[in-house]
C-alpha cells in the first residue's frame, strides 16, 4: 500500500469509530459499545446522553404461561378457516361466491359490533404484563409479576388465547423479521440528562423516527454502538418527550401526549396510535428491553393488523379478524368518542427489545459537513 492509500485508509477508519470523550476532554475513539467506567450498575454516559433503537418486536404484551391453563382455560380461538367450516359446511346445499367468500371478506373490511356467532375466548388470570395507566386499580385490572396493581391490558384479553399472537405464532415467526429489516419502522429513544443508568430520578425521554439500517453482527444478532440518524423532515410528527425516572435500572415514563409506532409487514405501511403512552424499560448501556403501553386506537390497530398479515398468515395463527375486532370495540376502556360515547382506544403494549445506538441529529450533520 502506498502512502497516500494507507493515510487514506487511517482517516476512513477513524471516522467510522465512534467518538468518546475522556476525562481530559480528548476524543477516544472505541469500536465498543460503551462500557461502564467503574460499575456497569452505576454508569453515566457520556454527556448525559444515550439511545436506544427499537430491534424486536416481541409481542403484543401477551403473558404466556407454558401450559397456558391459566389464561386460557377454554383453549384457543378457531380461525378463519375454521369458521368458515362451521358456517358453511359441506352438507351439499349450493351457496354462491357472493354468499360464501365473499360476505367473509366483508366482515374483514367493514367489520361490526353485532354479537360474535362463533364462542370468543377472553384471556383470563391475575396476572399480566403492563403498566397503571389511570392511576386506578378496578376488578377488571390485572397485577403484575413483581406485584404491581392496576395493571391495565385490555388487549391482552382479546388477543391473549389467539394462536397467532403467541410465541407459537407467526407474530413471534415473522413480525420481529419485519421490525428489523423494513426501513419504515426504524424508531430510536434518546435518553439526556442521565446521571445514572442505575438511579436518576429526573431524565427526558425523546422518540424520533430515524433513517439508517440496524448494526448486524456475524450471526444476525444486533449489535450496539451503531448511528441512527434523525429524521426530522419526514419524521417530524413522530417526534415527541416526556419525563422519566430511572429506579434500580428500569426507567418509567410519565404519559407522552401520543406515540406513533409504524407498522409496515407486507408493504401496506400503517401507524399504530399509542395515546398517553408510556415506557418501562430495564437499561444497560448495550440495550432495553421492556414494554410501550398506552391506549391504542382500536380503528388503527385493526387496520395495520389486516394490512400487515396475509390472509394465510391469519389462518396459521387462527386469527379471525371479525372477531377480534367485535372483541377490541367491546373490551375497549380509553378515550370515548364525544358523540357515541363509546371507547375508541384500548389499553395494551408491545414488549420490545432495544439496542444502544448513537442519535444522529441534523445540526451535528451541519456542523460536521462545515467542519469539513
Amino acid at each position: 500500500m502506498n502512502h497516500h492509500a494507507h493515510s487514506f485508509s487511517l482517516i476512513v477508519g477513524a471516522l467510522l469509530l465512534p467518538v468518546w470523550v475522556s476525562a481530559s476532554g480528548a476524543p477516544v475513539p472505541t469500536t465498543a459499545a460503551p462500557q461502564a467506567a467503574v460499575s456497569k450498575d452505576d454508569w453515566a454516559p457520556p454527556g448525559g446522553r444515550i439511545g436506544y433503537v427499537l430491534t424486536n418486536e416481541v409481542s403484543w404484551g401477551v403473558r404466556e404461561t407454558p401450559d397456558h391453563k391459566e389464561e386460557c382455560p377454554n383453549g384457543f380461538n378457531i380461525g378463519p378457516r375454521e369458521q368458515f367450516a362451521k358456517q358453511f359446511p359441506k352438507d351439499g346445499k349450493k351457496r354462491t361466491l357472493v354468499e360464501t367468500q365473499l360476505k367473509r371478506e366483508a366482515q374483514v373490511w367493514s367489520p361490526d359490533t353485532t354479537p360474535d356467532e362463533f364462542p370468543f375466548y377472553e384471556a383470563t388470570g391475575k396476572y399480566a404484563l403492563g403498566m397503571d395507566l389511570d392511576g386506578k386499580n378496578t376488578p377488571e385490572d390485572f397485577e403484575s409479576d413483581d406485584g404491581r396493581k392496576g395493571i391495565d391490558n385490555q388487549l391482552f384479553r382479546v388477543i391473549g388465547c389467539v394462536r397467532n399472537y403467541r410465541q407459537e405464532g407467526e407474530l413471534g415467526i415473522i413480525t420481529t423479521k419485519w421490525r428489523a429489516q423494513k426501513p419504515f419502522n426504524r424508531v430510536t429513544f434518546e435518553l439526556t440528562g442521565v446521571d445514572s443508568l442505575k438511579n436518576d430520578p429526573d431524565v427526558t425521554v425523546t422518540y424520533y423516527r430515524t433513517l439508517d439500517t440496524l448494526l448486524a453482527g456475524p450471526t444476525g444478532n444486533y449489535m450496539p454502538g451503531g448511528s441512527q440518524r434523525v429524521d426530522a423532515r419526514w419524521g417530524k410528527r413522530f417526534i415527541a418527550s416526556a419525563k422519566g425516572r430511572i429506579v434500580n435500572g428500569v426507567l418509567e415514563t410519565k404519559p407522552f401526549d401520543q406515540l406513533l409506532v409504524p407498522e409496515d409487514g407486507m408493504g401496506d405501511p400503517a401507524i399504530n396510535i399509542f395515546k398517553t403512552a408510556q415506557l418501562r424499560l430495564t437499561l444497560t448501556p448495550e440495550g432495553a428491553e421492556g414494554v410501550l403501553g398506552g391506549f391504542i386506537d382500536v380503528e388503527q390497530w385493526y387496520y395495520a393488523m389486516n394490512t400487515s398479515w396475509a390472509t394465510h398468515h391469519a389462518a396459521y395463527g387462527q386469527a379471525s379478524a371479525a372477531s377480534i375486532y367485535k372483541a377490541l370495540r367491546r373490551l375497549a376502556d380509553g378515550f370515548p368518542d364525544p358523540v357515541t360515547h363509546e371507547n375508541t382506544a384500548i389499553s395494551g403494549y408491545l414488549s420490545i427489545k432495544l439496542v444502544q445506538a448513537y442519535v444522529i441529529h441534523p445540526e451535528a450533520e451541519k456542523s460536521t459537513v462545515a467542519a469539513k
